[in-house]
């Protein structure tokens, strides 16, 4: 059974650890913002009490940007159990979008937001290069060997 819990400031270290040794930092960037885990909101998927699933977020400007989101297993449901408390959240707040970056090499996140009713809104072209100045880890391929260089906004229209 999958429960899901607000992030809370105890929370930090692991997930600060996390981004450190999965994702090449401490920063999590989009579109050139630079969040810290500290400064974002989130959710733990969680089942006897161990994270199995982590969703960071963001609300300004009326929309909530998804920032983080990994389920620690796939196909169990955790990422959709993760991104249905961030509609409820796009619900309660009345925000006009929930959207996201990921970037061209990511074939299974695109394959799960559209599943979603996600849809493709922008592609910046080559904008990877530009983020590896900000954080030069990035590796040069990812997923599937497929070189990592665009980066892809899908957004969930809430209100119109």
């Amino acid at each position: 059974m999958v429960n899901i819990r607000e992030k809370n400031d105890s929370d930090n270290s692991w997930i600060t650890n996390l981004l450190v040794n999965n994702w090449g930092g401490e920063s999590i960037i989009t579109k050139r913002k630079v969040y810290f885990v500290q400064e974002l909101k989130g959710f733990i998927a969680e089942n006897d009490h161990q994270s199995i699933g982590l969703c960071l977020y963001n609300i300004a400007n009326n929309e909530c940007e998804i920032s983080f989101l990994e389920a620690f297993q796939q196909y169990k449901g955790i990422g959709t159990a993760l991104i249905n408390k961030i509609f409820e959240i796009g619900i309660k707040e009345h925000l006009k979008r929930i959207w996201l970056i990921t970037t061209n090499d990511n074939i299974d996140a695109l394959r799960f937001y559209q599943k979603r009713n996600f849809i493709l809104k922008d592609i910046y072209r080559n904008e990877i290069a530009e983020t590896r100045k900000i954080k030069p880890n990035i590796p040069q391929k990812g997923y599937y060997n497929i070189p990592i260089r665009d980066e892809i906004e899908l957004e969930y229209i809430i209100i119109s």
